[in-house]
């Protein structure tokens, strides 16, 4: 099991998150100018790196906050976690 380092509750463990998608997805701004095919495209086409990957999770059994994870995907090591509007730090 992870132990997940909330930005505000400290480590706790996964049971108590849930994965909210890729971090750092900004919402257009005027949603009806999108073709349907634009639209589709920020609804679903995400990143599906492997390696260091930045990341939205949710607190739910605890504050219940959103928070930005940067996990390598290839070893599941959580490297980082920062609070919601922070900027993406570096991979360490």
């Amino acid at each position: 099991m992870l132990l997940i380092p909330c930005p505000f509750c400290g480590p706790r463990p996964e049971l108590e998150f849930r994965y909210g998608g890729q971090a750092h997805i900004a919402r257009p701004e005027n949603p009806a100018a999108l073709s349907d095919g634009e639209w589709a495209e920020f609804l679903y086409l995400r990143d599906n790196v492997r390696g260091v990957h930045a990341e939205r999770w949710r607190h739910i059994h605890g504050c219940a906050r959103f928070f930005n994870m940067l996990r390598d995907t290839t070893t599941d090591r959580i490297l980082t976690t920062y609070k919601t509007g922070e900027p993406r730090p570096e991979a360490v």
